[in-house]
């Protein structure tokens, strides 16, 4: 197949009036929708459920964006046979034809692009600015991955034998499992969904319960695009209930998982189980998230770092498993840091309202993420100082003032969880070395990032900052497809990074053919 080099994605410019009335019509579109019934979606057709769930606004929790259905134990088991059965199909589809089907769907996701970032704003409570980074980013899943297919499936050179024709050749698994979370709802399901597929499995689709309305809109796109029936089947409902069976069940091969570490790890211990009809050991593959930390050095450009920061801690309200949640200072600039990200914190909070309107702060998730975020800005005062914020927003929705803590001591639960909110905890460093330890006194290891002037020190992070993105002189968020490969260390995840050149290695098996030659 012969297709231009990759190239990711631009970004939409909102700042200009004829893209802020392409959304405002986007908005006023996707409004027209808000309410309606989603089913699941099994071997192509839309099953009903008898009880069904609703998914609401968190700018504005009366607002019904939509309701699903919560499947059941045998939903589930009807969506891993209808997706076992098409796998007999799909996987023998030619690679060529199979990307060309990523091709189609993507070219599809660039027309409803407007309209998909007004769902986001809408379900999940992110502006256009932000949704946009992670919509192209989704773009960018269907072009890459139709590309890299076409090496992988192309096998491995291996060493010859004159008496022999031997081929090394890689195939599907089998039936996979996608559990995606809720806070890029776009492009972490189709990382791992679009890899599966192109790669010739078959997948069951389990959406965040937040997220679910969205779930929809790219199964749609899928099937606009010419997906085959059961090649991906949506089950939603409740992760309790669904989940054990998901991943436990005989005919799943793989598991890709996002969300959080008390999930993930759950998930990675059931997963390892023998059940009576299984037939191979399943892979699982998990992002659970990180507790990411930003050193700033005596030496560093302060304003950019300050604005840096302030982005990657505030921006989605800190809702990014890649958001810096802990900053480091060296004591030099330590007070005037400070100083520079309270004033940023109280221009983020100035900037707060709808997401729908693509203000520049906007709610946390749900009425749950509200309660945990305002009980450790409560007890705050016993790990450190509070500078700014810490308190819920005057303003319907579950809004948190952007919030920073000073003097966090390394130790406590503000600079050792992961919180998923808008708060900042800063520690001071004596050392650049000190300010790597404290750095890597973490469970986590995601993202990271160093902002000095100096060569020495940014090789010396090279070497000893432990984390699977390292980002020097910008901040922790912001990863690009083919360009920023992403996945991290010990309890962050298992490694396979998505937009990676290894990444499809995790959804297939490598095979050996030897034809013996006989003369």
């Amino acid at each position: 197949m012969g297709l231009f080099p990759f190239s990711n994605e631009p970004f939409l410019d909102f700042s200009q009036a004829d893209e802020k009335e392409r959304m405002q019509k986007a908005v006023a579109l996707v409004g027209g929708q808000l309410g309606r019934r989603y089913p699941l979606i099994i071997n192509g057709e839309r099953v009903e459920s008898s009880t069904y769930w609703t998914s609401t606004n968190p700018a504005k929790p009366d607002e019904v964006v939509g309701e699903f259905a919560v499947g059941t134990v045998s939903d589930v088991d009807r969506a891993v046979a209808a997706a076992k059965e098409a796998y007999a199909r799909w996987s023998r589809v030619p690679v060529w034809d199979r990307a060309a089907l990523l091709l189609r769907a993507g070219h599809l996701l660039r027309q409803r692009r407007r309209e998909l970032l007004a769902w986001v704003a809408y379900e999940v409570g992110k502006n256009f600015s932000q949704g946009d980074g992670e919509v192209a980013e989704a773009i960018d899943h269907f072009e890459w991955n139709a590309r890299l297919v076409q090496e992988w499936m192309a096998g491995k050179p291996i060493q010859p034998l004159l008496s022999e024709f031997n081929e090394y050749r890689y195939r599907p698994l089998g039936v996979g499992v996608v559990i995606a979370p809720w806070n890029f709802p776009t492009t972490l399901p189709l990382g791992m969904i679009l890899s599966a597929i192109v790669t010739g499995n078959t997948v069951v689709f389990k959406p965040a319960e937040s997220a679910t309305v969205i779930a929809h809109q790219l199964v749609k796109v899928l099937e606009d695009a010419g997906l085959p029936p059961g090649v991906v089947n949506l089950v939603s409902g409740s992760g309790a209930e669904l989940g054990p069976r998901l991943v436990t069940h005989p005919d799943v091969r793989f598991i890709a998982f996002v969300g959080s570490r008390a999930v993930g790890t759950s998930i990675y211990q059931q997963a390892s189980g023998v059940v009576p009809g299984q037939q191979a050991l399943r892979r699982v593959m998990t992002e659970m998230g990180g507790k990411n930390a930003t050193i700033i050095a005596d030496d560093a450009d302060l304003e950019w770092a300050m604005d840096e920061v302030a982005l990657a801690a505030f921006g989605y309200q800190g809702q990014k498993c890649s958001a810096t949640s802990r900053a480091v200072v060296m004591e030099k600039v330590y007070p005037a840091f400070l100083e520079g990200i309270e004033q940023r914190a109280r221009a983020w909070a100035h900037e707060a309202g709808l997401p729908t309107e693509n203000a520049l702060f906007g709610p946390v998730i749900s009425e749950t993420a509200h309660k945990r975020v305002l009980d450790y800005c409560e007890q705050a005062p016993k790990w450190g100082r509070m500078v700014v914020g810490g308190r819920a927003m005057d303003r319907p929705g579950y809004y948190v003032e952007p919030t920073v803590v000073k003097d966090v001591d390394p130790r406590s639960p503000i600079f050792q969880d992961e919180i998923f909110g808008p708060v900042l905890s800063v520690a001071p460093a004596r050392t650049f070395e000190e300010a790597l330890e404290l750095s890597n006194l973490s469970e986590y290891a995601l993202t990271g990032a160093v902002f000095s002037r100096s060569p020495e020190r940014l090789a010396k992070a090279r070497d000893e900052f432990y984390v699977g993105n390292l980002y020097l002189n910008r901040s922790s968020t912001g990863a690009m497809a083919g360009v920023h490969p992403f996945g991290g260390y010990r309890f962050s995840g298992t490694g396979p990074k998505v937009g990676g050149p290894d990444y499809l290695g995790f959804f297939l098996e490598a095979q050996t053919i030897t034809e013996k030659v006989r003369f």
